[in-house]
Order: C-alpha cells, then structure tokens, then sequence
C-alpha cells in the first residue's frame, strides 16, 4: 500500500522529498472571446510570419480564419498548413517542418486539437534541432531551443495546450511514441470554450473523457504533488458534472465553460505529474489501429482503476469521494470495484465501446501491444508495479 507521508495526506509539499518540485505551465489566457488575444500574444513573443497549424475541420468550423484575422489585424504575415491528421503521423510533422523553412516563419501557432497542437509541437521540435522527430521519442532528448509557441484549443480533454507532451505515430513500427520535456510546454494558452461548440457530440465525449483519465491517472501518478492533485481533483469533478450536461444540451455555455477549464487544469496536472498505464496502453492502441486516443482511454481505464486500486488504494479514496460513491470508505476490493464500475458507467453514458474488439482490436494484436506497453514513458509512474503478464492480462481483460 502507498499511503504516502502524513504531510502528503494533507497536501503539504513534504520537506524531506528526494528532490525539488516544480511545476511546469505556460501562460494562460482563458474565457470567451479570448482568441482575440492571440495577434497581440503573437506579436508580445516577437512574431512576423507566424506558422499556423490547423486542420480541415477546424477550418471548416471558421476558426482558422478567425485567427489568421486577428494575427493580420496586428500587422503580422502568417503562413498556414493545414496537412494533419488525427493522431498526427511521423512524415506529416516531417512535411509540415519543411513547408515551416520554406515560408521562412517564425513563432508557430497551434488552433485545433490534440492532434494539431502535438503536430505544431513536432514541428517545433524540428525548427530548432533538426534530425527526424522519432529521434526525440524519450524524456529530455531535445538538445537546442525551439521557436515561441502558442496553443488554442478547439476541444476540451487533450491538455496538449499546456502539457510538456508530445505524441506521435511511428508509422513503420505502427506504435505512439511519447516526446517529454520542459521544452514543449508552450509559451501561451488560449482556451476560449466558444471553440468548443462546433465539436461532434462524438468528439466531445472522447476528449472529455481523456481530460477524465489525465486527471485520475495525474492524481495517482507516483511523480504527483500538492498542486497537481489540486487541479487534477477538480478536473475530475468537472468531467463528471459536466460532460454528459454538453452532449444533451450542446448549447450550454456554462458547461462548455466547465469542460474547457477541466481539460486546462487536467492538462497542467499531468503535464507535471506524468500519467500511468491506462495512457501506456492506449499509445500503443492509438498507433496500432488509429482509434481516437480518448476512446481507447476510456475503455482501459475502468480495468486499470481495478489493477491499480488494490495496490494504491489510499490514491484512489479521493477520488471515490470526488465521485460522491458510498464504498469509498470500503474495504479496498469493494471500493475498487465501484469505482471501476462508476468510470464504465459514465463510459457507458457518452457512448463509449465496451471493449477494444469493438475497435478493431485483435487477440492477435495483444503481444505486440503490451511489449511496446512496457517501453511507453508514462508506464514508469503508474502507482503500481505492472510487468509484462499484468498488462497482457489489462489486454485481455478490456477486449
């Protein structure tokens, strides 16, 4: 059991830690109509051709040119592209490189989702040390500076606008490789939930329950502290007050409001606290069959609480209370069990697939999937101990 210190438990940073604490975040510029903000956030971090990544739905969707408008209206010259695909792939961030030196730009801007913002993040990545952007795969491999960066999000869950993350699809070895460090945590975020109301109730219900898995699997995280529980809690409560609240009634701005400062906050927990073996697994799903990474988060992530809360159950108390459940006072098994079953039962409320098969998922697929589980970055802070036949058997489990 992983009680931690009694400092700990009162969420108190402990002074007899191993190491200092820091915390990581960009600067954030959050409510409605905030986009308006980023001409002049461009031109504070001495832009002149900004390069601008989106993608064609958000294009479709009209912020795309919203923002190329604010970026002129300031005197700027910015250079689009808009070749991404979800679960952005290594020769499109290798493409997106060589159109960024082509247009000679400089500060690179994010408006989209995930997807975008990790494509603009590989781009940036290229910009300052060359090379090809899987040589970068592991914590801390980014050697030299980076351009400026600015991330605007069109989707409430991903927390790429303010993480230290970067995620990409190796497409000859058909797996996520995680980028980590201090240098991908953009400059500026802008969250103006007014983004969010063109999302497909199907993508609403993806990334808001992924801004759920980064905030129970931030908060478990053996790297966690005082203040990323602190917004990983709380984002956890939002997601589960809520999301359902924004795909039965879409037009609700309070919460869409609620949702977009969810994903900030489960963004800058697990940005600082790092993730655990649901997001492990779920790198290795994502490139494997390029299914949405919230989809496959949620699927995992009710058997993983199960795995992970008999070995980490003081962790996972908290988050029973956030969750207003009876047992979480329970004997650990009892506790568990109903919080596993309350994550599927919100899953299964937004539509989510009962297991990987519905997917596309294979048992033919699950040795190579839990081999590239054990190398994945976030797998080193799950809260318990997972070796090569626990995560077989998460596999086979969530099929």
């Amino acid at each position: 059991m992983n009680e931690g210190t009694p400092e700990e438990a009162e969420g108190i940073w402990s002074e007899d830690a191993a190491h200092p604490v820091k915390f990581h975040a960009p600067e954030v510029v959050f409510g409605t109509d905030s986009l308006a903000e980023i001409g002049l956030a461009a031109a504070r971090l001495g832009a002149r051709r900004p390069f601008v990544v989106s993608d064609s739905g958000v294009s479709a969707a009209g912020w795309t040119e919203e923002t190329l408008d604010y970026l002129r209206r300031e005197g700027l010259r910015p250079q689009l592209w808009t070749d991404v695909t979800p679960n952005p792939k290594d020769h499109e961030i290798q493409r997106g490189y060589e159109e960024y030196v082509d247009s000679g730009a400089d500060v690179i801007i994010g408006i989209g989702g995930g997807s975008v913002i990790d494509a603009a993040k590989g781009v940036a990545i290229l910009a300052g040390n060359g090379g090809k952007i899987l040589d970068f795969e592991g914590v801390d491999q980014i050697s030299h500076p980076i351009p400026p960066m600015i991330m605007a999000p069109t989707t409430a869950g991903t927390g790429a606008d303010v993480s230290q993350f970067c995620v990409v699809s190796d497409t000859e070895r058909h797996i996520k490789v995680t980028i980590l460090g201090r240098a991908l945590v953009p400059d500026i975020s802008i969250t103006d939930p007014r983004l969010l109301t063109t999302m497909p109730g199907g993508l609403a219900a993806a990334t808001g329950l992924d801004a759920l898995s980064h905030g129970i699997e931030a908060f478990v995280s053996l790297a966690h502290n005082p203040l990323s529980d602190l917004h990983a809690l709380n984002s956890v409560r939002l997601v589960d007050s809520h999301l359902v609240r924004t795909l039965e009634t879409p037009e609700d701005l309070t919460s869409r409001r609620a949702m977009a400062q969810a994903s900030l906050e489960a963004g800058m927990a697990f940005s600082n606290a790092i993730l655990g073996a649901t997001h492990a697994m779920s790198h290795q799903v994502g490139g494997l069959i390029d299914a949405p990474h919230g989809v496959v988060n949620a699927v995992l992530l009710s058997h993983v609480v199960s795995f992970n809360a008999l070995g980490s159950p003081e962790r996972y108390r908290p988050l029973a209370e956030v969750f207003g459940l009876s047992e979480s006072r329970a004997p650990v098994e009892q506790m568990a069990r109903a919080l596993a079953a309350y994550i599927r039962a919100l899953a299964d409320r937004v539509g989510v697939p009962k297991g990987l098969a519905a997917l596309g998922v294979t048992e033919a697929d699950i040795p190579l999937l839990t081999k590239s589980t054990l190398h994945d970055a976030c797998l080193t802070t799950n809260p318990r101990l997972a070796d090569e036949n626990d995560v077989r058997r998460l596999f086979v489990a969530a099929m």
